[in-house]
């Protein structure tokens, strides 16, 4: 049975919003995340938990960029999640250098 008409997205720069909000922008909140965890604890643990958390994280994101009614406002609300990770990150590296 198709999808009804009504519910579907007519604009062509929403649907490209969506989908490359939920595969690319999803993919680089889960890295940013799991790279800001591993700055906080244990390296191999957080790249294991990668491994298979950040398949259900990734997911999760996609699926929330195909519920929201704007692409573009996912996509800046995901950028804004990826630079928030990627400060923390950047600052924990300045002030608190890992031991070789």
């Amino acid at each position: 049975m198709p999808a009804n008409k009504k519910y579907l997205t007519k604009s062509f720069s929403q649907r490209f919003a969506k989908i490359s909000a939920g595969l690319l922008g999803g993919y680089l909140v889960t890295i940013s995340l799991h790279l800001a965890l591993a700055f906080w604890s244990h390296h191999a643990n957080v790249i294991f938990t990668l491994r298979f958390g950040g398949f259900i994280v990734w997911v999760t994101l996609l699926i929330v960029a195909f519920l929201a009614k704007n692409g573009w406002k996912v996509w800046g609300i995901y950028l804004l999640i990826t630079f928030f990770f990627s400060i923390i990150s950047y600052f924990e590296k300045i002030y608190n250098p890992l031991p070789l």
